[in-house]
């Protein structure tokens, strides 16, 4: 048993996410849980311009070109991509701020 006045755990550190940034976040994360849509974020990021077009990213997938539009489509809406429509052709690019609240998810900060 443990002394009165004094905790049975470590206190916890850093700051919780807010309900908001839980909804934000929880829309990222559902956009990327998906096999093909992590792929194409994976292409799209790693292509020497930092962009992808359409026809571009078909040729990856047995997929339908409808099937990876709506892909897209899925990823933009939820933030993780910016589109660009040039022509006939629509551009995609990783928001490097998506990326970020991703990987920063769970850091906390590391106190003295």
């Amino acid at each position: 048993m443990s002394e009165p006045g004094l905790a049975c755990c470590t206190p916890l550190s850093g700051t919780a996410m807010s309900a908001e940034q839980a909804e934000q976040v929880a829309a990222l994360l559902k956009a990327l849980a998906d096999p093909v849509r992590l792929r194409l974020v994976s292409l799209i990021a790693s292509s020497a311009t930092g962009e992808a077009c359409v026809c571009d990213l078909n040729d990856a997938f047995d997929l339908t070109q409808a099937t990876i539009s709506h892909h897209l489509k899925v990823l933009h809406s939820a933030g993780v991509l910016d589109r660009d429509k040039r022509g006939v052709w629509v551009y995609y690019a990783v928001r490097p701020e998506a990326l970020t609240a991703v990987a920063t998810l769970f850091s906390t900060a590391v106190r003295a």
